[in-house]
């Protein structure tokens, strides 16, 4: 069983002292984020990082991201890091941002799945961050969950799940955006949006041409390499089948669900919506509400014993283009566009 440590209503930072000591012992510390919970490790220890997909049951050819404390930790890691990628790290870290940059020899090829790259972020919670400052040394951290569940945004959800699998548990109460961080790369000085986030292309256009993958709303063919964690494998999965619908004409789209609404269905749609249907949930009105709700009610959808949940679609845009990503892997594809 994991050592567990509540951090929700005090909170120093000689509290993680102990936390960072299993870090550089080669240990799996579970910690919040800002956007989702991570199972942390040494992101310099090969064997410790080795454990992360074992505790995860991770695909090899999935990178992990390595997190950070300073820039002059990304500069221990990596190199060749361009005048725009340098703008961006100044002006989105600490944030929800991860950026793609050309790895240097330390870093261990597990933890990159053998490319010469590797994703960088330093998340803007203070506990994640003083973590990697008292371990001194970059965390790799994929979200905590088994690989295909929905990513945990809260210790209860996850407890059962990885207690057993973890050797460390800091509490840290609800993480504040709910969705993993968006994950670029610039390539000829270009943006390339791999997985959309809370920075948004609109956040992003402000600082050169953006462009967004073409997998975002769809899936990776299957020779295919990995660029970024969240772009192949079947993710943030309930047990329960599950379709997402979108249209943007409103009425044709709750006039859609409707036709499909049995007593063996369970709606999840905007709360302003709920009233529509005989046995709904709501994920909330606003796209923030959303992407902080929805791994959640992901998590809760097999407590209803229902043969098929349908969820309503966001117009993919702004903060939208990122939960339709997640919504869509969810759904396994199971994706209907009127």
């Amino acid at each position: 069983m994991a050592k567990y440590l509540d951090l929700r209503t005090q909170y120093n930072k000689n509290d993680l002292i102990e936390a960072a000591e299993f870090i550089k012992n080669g240990k799996l510390v579970l910690f919040p984020t800002e956007t989702v919970y991570g199972i942390g490790a040494n992101g310099l220890d090969s064997n410790a990082v080795k454990s992360i997909f074992v505790a995860k049951n991770r695909a090899g050819d999935n990178p992990l991201i390595l997190h950070v404390s300073s820039i002059d930790m990304v500069d221990t890691i990596a190199k060749d890091i361009s005048p725009l990628e340098k703008k961006l790290m100044n002006d989105f870290f600490p944030g929800p941002l991860t950026i793609i940059l050309k790895r240097k020899d330390i870093v261990p090829n597990v933890v990159t799945a053998n490319l010469d790259t590797v994703g960088v972020r330093m998340p803007s919670n203070k506990i994640a961050r003083d973590l990697i400052e008292l371990s001194n040394t970059p965390i790799a951290a994929p979200s905590a969950n088994i690989s295909g569940r929905p990513s945990g945004t809260n210790i209860q959800d996850i407890f059962n799940e990885l207690n057993d699998k973890v050797d460390y548990i800091l509490d840290g109460g609800e993480t504040k955006i709910g969705l993993e961080s968006t994950v670029i790369r610039v390539i000829n000085d270009k943006i390339h949006i791999l997985r959309p986030g809370k920075i948004t292309y609109e956040d992003l256009s402000k600082y050169a041409e953006v462009i967004i993958d073409e997998h975002i709303l769809g899936s990776l063919k299957e020779n295919d390499k990995i660029l970024s964690p969240g772009m192949k494998y079947k993710h943030y999965a309930p047990n329960t089948k599950c379709m997402l619908i979108y249209s943007d004409d409103k009425e044709k789209l709750l006039e859609e669900m409707k036709k499909l609404e049995n007593e063996n269905t369970l709606i999840i749609t905007n709360n302003n919506n709920v009233n529509l249907f005989q046995n709904a949930i709501g994920y909330g009105t606003s796209l923030e509400e959303i992407s902080h709700n929805i791994f959640k009610l992901l998590r809760q959808i097999d407590k209803h014993n229902k043969e098929l949940i349908i969820i309503e679609g966001v117009k993919p845009e702004g903060l939208g283009l990122a939960i339709m990503n997640r919504l869509i892997r969810a759904c396994s594809h199971n994706y209907i566009k009127l």
